[in-house]
């Protein structure tokens, strides 16, 4: 890993920490992009860094996500009901999700992976808006309903599962976005730990893996990405209570719009160098 390398990885981790708390979102849709260019960059194969940047995504999630979730409890924003009953349903098919993954091509996995993340910032901001009711859905059958795909897309495709659970919570679940941004952000940290097992365990013994790595997931830039990320997590969910709901939707779509496109290649097929 070179110096370049290193700078990127605390550059991504603080970017990605602060959407977390901002946006409520785990990160890995900034970190997985990133360090799948290092990794390739570095000649792993793709399949293998493909896998290898989802595992380790979920790794600095997990934190990420506890302490963002810490800030918008003390902001009194999180439906904590909700987020076990998601949670803990999303942690069981986080793990299965992990799993799958492995049997699946890498590029398959990359593109897709693009694919959901921008479709997921489209229906956020063109998806028809629901009147908001006085209260949000409360079923718990209906949240355990919406958690499954949510914990297996999360696992499949390393990420905590926020760019699935803001556009649900908003639309299907009629939470207000300041709620749905701080809940899901609970949610996360339960899909995280699930994922993460997941990626550890099918990763073991795994040839072409590079140095100091368990599993799936890759202990220096696990360790570089979560020094910047955990700090800006608490800058971004304080910056949260302090814009509109409509300002974070578009932001939340834009980088994810980017993020998505950079994943599929389509820069890479027009020659744009971003």
């Amino acid at each position: 890993m070179t110096l370049t390398h290193v700078a990127l990885l605390l550059i991504t981790g603080a970017g990605a920490g602060f959407a977390a708390g901002l946006l409520g979102l785990g990160g890995a849709f900034i970190m997985t992009p990133v360090q799948y260019i290092i990794f390739t960059d570095a000649g792993l194969p793709s399949d293998v860094a493909v896998r290898l940047a989802f595992g380790t995504s979920l790794m600095v999630v997990l934190p990420t996500a506890i302490s963002g979730a810490w800030r918008h409890h003390h902001k009194g924003v999180v439906w904590w009901r909700a987020a076990f009953i998601m949670g803990i349903c999303g942690l069981i098919f986080a793990f299965v999700g992990a799993t799958l993954s492995v049997y699946l091509p890498g590029a398959i996995l990359k593109a897709a992976f693009g694919v959901i993340v921008i479709l997921s910032a489209a229906r956020m901001v063109i998806g028809r808006q629901p009147r908001i009711a006085p209260e949000p859905v409360t079923n718990h059958w209906i949240l355990l309903a919406w958690a499954i795909p949510i914990g297996l897309i999360s696992g499949i495709f390393g990420i905590g599962g926020a760019v699935l659970m803001i556009p649900v919570m908003v639309v299907a679940l009629r939470f207000e976005m300041h709620k749905a941004v701080a809940t899901s952000m609970a949610v996360i940290i339960f899909t995280a730990i699930g994922g993460t097992t997941g990626y550890i365990i099918n990763g073991l013994g795994v040839p072409d893996l590079p140095p100091y790595s368990i599993g799936y997931v890759n202990l220096p830039s696990w360790v570089l990405l979560s020094v910047t990320s955990i700090g800006m997590a608490q800058v971004g969910a304080i910056a949260a209570h302090k814009l509109s709901a409509n300002l974070l939707k578009y932001f939340f779509a834009v980088v994810m719009l980017y993020m998505g496109l950079r994943m599929i290649g389509v820069f890479d097929w027009l020659g744009w160098p971003i």
